[in-house]
């Protein structure tokens, strides 16, 4: 089995590509983090931020385009791939890309920049009961 599922930050707007019959493809890279911690002897260890090259086909290349800008928070899911090219110089070149089957937009983006968490259907409409007679907990 190859999946890989990240949560990540966009490192830059998609560079979208069209190609056949106005079938696009999306490519951007992706930042994930792991937090840094304390060892039990005081000693820090830093956050460490690895890039991953993200690739999108289709109509998910599409959304991307509309949708995912430099900074949002996303979560994507896909396969793993690797591929050896020689670059101008003769050097051969690896290359190591996610090929997207699957996305989610984790932050949304305004009009004015600034950006927030989608609200769940949970948070869009908290209800609390000020009757102290109510039987029911909730």
């Amino acid at each position: 089995m190859n999946k890989v599922m990240l949560i990540g930050n966009v490192g830059k707007d998609p560079d979208i590509r069209y190609y056949d019959n106005d079938q696009a493809v999306a490519q951007f890279p992706l930042a994930t983090t792991e937090r840094g911690y304390t060892l039990q002897n005081g000693t820090q260890v830093p956050d460490h931020t690895d890039w991953h090259n993200i690739i999108m086909w289709r109509g998910l290349a599409k959304v991307a385009e509309k949708y995912i800008h430099k900074g949002d928070r996303i979560y994507v899911e896909g396969r793993l791939r690797y591929r050896t090219y020689d670059d101008q110089k003769g050097q051969r070149r690896y290359v190591t890309e996610i090929l997207a089957d699957n996305m989610e937009l984790l932050s949304v983006k305004h009009d004015d920049g600034s950006t927030r968490k989608p609200q769940t259907p949970t948070e869009e409409r908290k209800e609390t009961t000020t009757d102290s007679n109510s039987p029911l907990p909730f």
